[in-house]
């Protein structure tokens, strides 16, 4: 079962760069079936997909979580990279 500590631990390990360890124990945490943390666990994998620049996996797990969790922070980050991708894309058509 998911914990709050488990949680933390991810993001620490994101906040130091430690991009495969934060990965491989969010795997494990949206894997766990029982577990009132999922939404927040997918939040959080959705914010390591971005850091890695790894946007259409950020934004499938930022949509996880709000389909579990419609209040979830996921959906102002997943408008973000929405965003910034439909950015980044009509200036490649500018150059």
């Amino acid at each position: 079962m998911i914990s709050a500590d488990d949680i933390e631990k991810a993001k620490v390990l994101l906040a130091e760069d430690k991009l495969e360890e934060a990965m491989s124990l969010l795997d494990k945490l949206v894997a766990d079936k029982d577990n009132e943390l999922k939404d927040e666990a997918y939040y959080v994998r959705g914010n390591a997909f971005r850091r890695g620049n790894h946007w259409k996996e950020a934004i499938n797990n930022y949509t996880r979580a709000i389909e579990l969790n419609p209040q979830s922070p996921a959906a102002a980050m997943k408008a973000s990279c929405i965003e910034i991708l439909d950015f980044f894309n009509k200036d490649m058509f500018n150059h």
